[in-house]
């Protein structure tokens, strides 16, 4: 009875072993199946083009409160007068619904593509003499978002690499754009303002100023750390790789934002930021 009962302890303790075992697996398959596969490209279709602008509109305007004249509400759709000059480069996750899987976006127009629409959205906002008339190859960068699942994990890395492919492919020299502070409100944003004013101003050779003159306060921050906490993620990562911000803000009401405008001269880049970033040329 004794060895019956021993036999029967050790075969229930193995089918218990084997029961877990069997929901490790499922869970590592579960875990394997879940994790994102990411894929950059840029966008080929029509289909791809409205994707992207799906994802904008949520991002911009559902999520930012933006608007504009061209924005469609009842497609769900964010777009402007420059969406037909520029490349849209993607970001997608192949795990999800194939109808559903760009997850990233950065809007590229070149030279090429800002005379063809007569000029770069930047100048928009912003007096860009200094990089026109330079003679070196730009980009500008913008109507950059990621969906919300995939904030603060890699899939922003993936969309830099995608980018620095095609930097080194095309031999790019200046990367810049709009780069945005939710909300309007100056007094608030000040200390952020003043530190980026202070310490990430542009050389003067590459510096663009804005075309308006909001009255903002420059001046000494008390709590350098806080400022510079309220500094949206992007903007200091591109500080993190050695870019710089040109002169002034402009105060953008359809998008409820206060863009300042970002340069990243890969020139005056160090080893190691370039590394960063994706690798020298």
């Amino acid at each position: 009875m004794r060895h019956a009962l021993g036999w029967w302890l050790c075969l229930m303790v193995n089918a218990h072993a084997k029961s877990v075992n069997s929901k490790i697996a499922e869970l590592n398959d579960q875990m394997v199946n879940a994790a994102p596969q990411f894929v950059t490209r840029l966008a080929e279709s029509a289909d791809d083009i409205r994707c992207a602008q799906a994802l904008r509109y949520k991002i911009f305007v559902q999520e930012m409160g933006a608007d504009g004249p061209l924005v469609d509400h009842d497609q769900g759709l964010e777009r402007d007068a420059f969406d037909k000059h520029a490349e849209q480069l993607l970001l997608l996750d192949l795990t999800r619904d194939p109808s559903d899987q760009i997850v990233g976006v950065y809007r590229l127009l070149d030279s090429n593509g800002a005379h063809a629409a007569g000029q770069f959205y930047s100048e928009t906002e912003f007096d860009l003499s200094s990089l026109v008339q330079s003679g070196r190859a730009l980009m500008e960068l913008g109507r950059s978002c990621l969906h919300a699942d995939y904030r603060g994990g890699a899939g922003m890395s993936h969309l830099w690499q995608g980018l620095a492919e095609i930097v080194r492919e095309r031999q790019i020299d200046v990367l810049f754009g709009v780069a945005s502070f939710h909300g309007t409100d100056l007094d608030a944003l000040a200390p952020s303002l003043s530190l980026l004013h202070d310490k990430h101003l542009a050389p003067k050779d590459i510096r663009v100023s804005s075309r308006s003159d909001p009255q903002i306060s420059y001046g000494s921050v008390a709590d350098r750390v806080a400022a510079m906490r309220n500094v949206p993620a992007l903007i200091k990562a591109y500080l993190r790789l050695g870019g710089f911000i040109g002169d002034g803000v402009f105060v953008d009401k359809a998008f409820n934002t206060t863009d300042v405008c970002l340069i990243l001269d890969l020139a005056r880049m160090s080893p190691k930021q370039a590394s960063m970033y994706g690798g020298s040329r």
